[in-house]
């Protein structure tokens, strides 16, 4: 049944529906529209975890609140660069989304910090080098899990919506990054 035919009559039984009645059903016609937008085009990310401080959760120490974000997820497998911020599916846990910097890309040799088995690596072909802005102590990073396929990268985290004084866009492009690539 066409969606057009379904909506004119129910503006006709609108009487019959009663007002709340109506009201839901012009919500309800919206919740695929809402879904496929958060699984295909972007969502709020509630930001949690140390491994990004001082970056997110700058007032980790301070504060109980989580940093939100915007993940952005249309296409976002292509066009990645040094110092992107990624959200991606955990290679050690699959039901855990993680949000790391990239440091490395297909082909570039990466430095790599302990518990890592060796002093560089260079990345395959198809994955990238993540790390966490926290340091050793506070990520489970690449060095944990080896180079991350672009495959598991679910969104970019392209804007800052809370805390409000840092409301803004992520400027990745300002990351130096520590391999000096």
């Amino acid at each position: 049944m066409a969606f057009r035919p379904l909506w004119n009559q129910a503006k006709r039984e609108r009487r019959r529906l009663g007002k709340i009645g109506f009201q839901l059903f012009a919500f309800a016609t919206w919740i695929p529209v809402i879904s496929m937008f958060n699984h295909h085009i972007g969502e709020l990310a509630w930001i949690h975890g140390p491994s990004m401080y001082p970056f997110l959760n700058a007032e980790k120490d301070q504060t109980t609140r989580k940093d939100v974000v915007i993940n952005y997820k249309f296409n976002a497998q292509y066009g990645l660069q040094r110092g992107m911020v990624v959200t991606f599916w955990s290679p050690f846990d699959p039901e855990v989304m993680v949000v790391k910097r990239i440091v490395g890309l297909e082909g570039d040799i990466v430095r790599t910090r302990s518990p890592y088995p060796a002093s560089t690596v260079r990345v395959p072909v198809g994955h990238v080098w993540v790390e966490g802005d926290g340091g050793e102590r506070f990520s489970l990073d690449s060095n944990d899990y080896g180079p991350v396929s672009t495959n598991l990268i679910v969104g970019k985290i392209t804007h800052v919506l809370w805390p409000l004084h840092r409301l803004g866009r992520v400027r990745w492009w300002e990351f130096g990054g520590k391999n000096g690539n």
